[in-house]
């Protein structure tokens, strides 16, 4: 299973344009759980993973996506990481 984590603060456009975007992506890959971050209630943890701007997007606890530009490049990670998983591999 593969944890991904949008980080968001409450009225963002562009934080609500990318939760959308995720649950999107993730519900067309099954082995993917996700989890919204609100940046203001959880700061030390968004500092540590190295969050500078909301939305930004962790996978398995490590910051791969300081920023979303495009649903696809999610998309094709998650791929690529359940793909190297089912290969016997480790998903990172």
């Amino acid at each position: 299973m593969i944890r991904v984590e949008i980080f968001s603060t409450p009225g963002c456009d562009r934080c609500a344009r990318a939760r959308q975007t995720l649950k999107a992506v993730a519900e067309r890959l099954e082995a993917v759980s996700w989890r919204e971050v609100d940046v203001l209630s959880e700061l030390d943890y968004a500092v540590e993973l190295g969050v500078l701007t909301p939305p930004a997007i962790a996978i398995d606890g490590v910051l791969v996506f300081p920023s979303l530009r495009a649903p696809e490049r999610l998309l094709a990670e998650l791929r690529r990481r359940l793909e190297r998983a089912d290969n016997g591999g480790s998903p990172l």
